[in-house]
Order: C-alpha cells, then sequence, then structure tokens
C-alpha cells in the first residue's frame, strides 16, 4: 500500500505520505497421506518496509514543519494447510496463517520546526525520541471448498476470519503542538470476516474461466483514518488460464474491489489557527481498487 496526498491538503497534519509493503518468500512442503488426505505446511519469511511523513503546524508561521519516520523489518511464521478430497470431483481445504510481527522503530525526524516549537519538543524529549511502530500482519483461518459439476463446470467456495485487532496500526503526528505529549496515536482495528463463491468454465480443452464475488467485513470501527483508507469491501474478480501442455499453464486475472463511501471524522483538541491539527469532516467517495495478475506453472 502507498498513500501520496498533496502536501497542502486539509488533512495534512494527519497524514501527507504513508508507505507500508511487504515481500516474502515461502519455501513450501506437501505431504499426501492416503489417497484422501494431504496435508501442508510453508514458512513465511517476509521482508517488511514502513514510512510515514506528516505535516506538523507551526503556530504563528505559514510554513508547516514535517516529522518523518521510516524502519524495515523481517517478521517470521507459518502457513499450515490440509486437503480433504472426497472423490475425484469434489475437495475441502482449511489454511491457517500465523501472525507475523513486523518490529517497525525509527528515530522522530523533524524539519522546519519553528524555534519555539522546537525547544518545547526536546524539552518534552520528544525530539529524536524512538518510536515503537511495530505491526502484527494479522493471523488467519481460511475454508474452502471445489466440486466439479460435469465435464466443463465446477463450483468454487470459501470463507475465512482474520485477527486485525492485533495489526497495531499507529498514526503519527502531533496534536497539540502548544502542549505537545505524544507522537503516536493508536487506531482502534477489528477483526474480520470474508466469504467468496465462484465458478470456473472449460470453454474447451486448453482454455479455462474464473470468474466470482467476494465480500470482507469491515476492519475499521466506523470512519476510516485518511492513513488506511480501507474497510469493507466488495470484489469481483475474472481470468482466464491456457495449460499449454501437461506440463506448462500460463493465465491472466483481474479484480475490482469496491469499497463504496469511505467516511472521515477526525476530531481535533485544538483549532488550527491554535495549534492544533483541526477537525478532518469528509469522504472517500466510490473509491474502489483493481487488480492485475499473470501467472505461469511449470512442472518439471
Amino acid at each position: 500500500m502507498a498513500l501520496d496526498y498533496d502536501h497542502n491538503w486539509v488533512g495534512r497534519y494527519y497524514v501527507q505520505e504513508a508507505t507500508l509493503l511487504g515481500v516474502s518468500l515461502l519455501p513450501s512442503v506437501a505431504y499426501r497421506v492416503n489417497e484422501r488426505l494431504s496435508v501442508g505446511a510453508t514458512l513465511n519469511a517476509m521482508y517488511g518496509m514502513l514510512e510515514e511523513k506528516v505535516a506538523i503546524n507551526n503556530p504563528l508561521s505559514t510554513a508547516d514543519g514535517q516529522l518523518k519516520v521510516d524502519d524495515h523489518d523481517w517478521g517470521w511464521g507459518v502457513n499450515l494447510g490440509l486437503l480433504y478430497e472426497v472423490d475425484a470431483g469434489t475437495r475441502f481445504g482449511l489454511v491457517y496463517n500465523s501472525q507475523i510481527v513486523l518490529n517497525f522503530r525509527s528515530e522522530t525526524r523533524f524539519s522546519g520546526l519553528a524555534p519555539g516549537l522546537e525547544t518545547v519538543l526536546g524539552s518534552r524529549g520528544l525530539l529524536g525520541a524512538q518510536l515503537d511502530l511495530g505491526m502484527r500482519v494479522p493471523q488467519g483461518v481460511m475454508g474452502s471448498f471445489y466440486h466439479q459439476m460435469d465435464d466443463r463446470w465446477a463450483l468454487l467456495g470459501s470463507a475465512g476470519w482474520q485477527d486485525w485487532s492485533k495489526f497495531g496500526r499507529v498514526e503519527i503526528g502531533i496534536s497539540d503542538t502548544t502542549n505537545p505529549t505524544s507522537t503516536t496515536l493508536d487506531l482502534d482495528f477489528k477483526d474480520t470476516w470474508h466469504t467468496a463463491v465462484g465458478a470456473q468454465y472449460r470453454v474447451s480443452e486448453p482454455w479455462l474461466v474464473s470468474f466470482g464475488v467476494a465480500y470482507d467485513s469491515e476492519l475499521q470501527r466506523g470512519d476510516v483514518s485518511p492513513a488506511l483508507p480501507a474497510n469493507s469491501a466488495w470484489r469481483f474478480g475474472v481470468g482466464v488460464q491456457n495449460d499449454v501442455s501437461k506440463t506448462f499453464s500460463w493465465g491472466v486475472s483481474g479484480e475490482y474491489a469496491y469499497a463504496g463511501t469511505l467516511d472521515v471524522d477526525k476530531e481535533s483538541q485544538l483549532p488550527v489557527g491554535l495549534g492544533g491539527r483541526g477537525n478532518l469532516d469528509g469522504a472517500f467517495e466510490r473509491s474502489g481498487m483493481f487488480f492485475l495478475a499473470a501467472t505461469f506453472n511449470w512442472k518439471f
């Protein structure tokens, strides 16, 4: 995820830029216990990167200061799964993904502060302070099924849960420059539920078309933070796969996640003119995201 607002937008004292990226290496092993039951395990080695920038309200000045934090860290987890095949055309799966802890830490790097504010922040121990920005990639459980109805059609579905209440996302900034006491604010998330249903259609021997719809419940309680403008969403996906041979296939797919209108209602201790962040009241209207993917599968 990456956000980049205009540096002079009205919510700049809440966030200007935010980047949160993760890359995972996933060595896996699977074992067929018998004709119906298979089990698998994966080591998840995740490299996480975090960077945030927020404007600081300089009292009695027309120019803003800025606070920047950034860090990167490795986190470790496991994925465990099982597959039960009722017959050649029907199977059920269950996967558990463990929590991954990313211990992000960063010094508070301020720039462009008014002399008076810099003195106050220094006296409170906030200049160069070490911030704990740690996050927990949510653990989750997902159950799924596949049923081959005939030579052309198959039905698929899934349902799952993710532990977003332990995510630990924080908002950085100074809420009151006349009496600064903290540079972080915890965001309150809640666990989410997921459900999906889809189908596959074999157009011809090499071509397979997949499509479906999914729903993810809200992770923020009502209004969203401008640092993470996401909540419940409907997802619509379609893809096509070409089985070139028994050992090689390729495919392309696309998905649209529609989140609707995301309301923002942030209340400040003080108005901007008195050194506060100011109230931020608005909405991200008709918000959505597109995802595109290409896959290649080569069996040795």
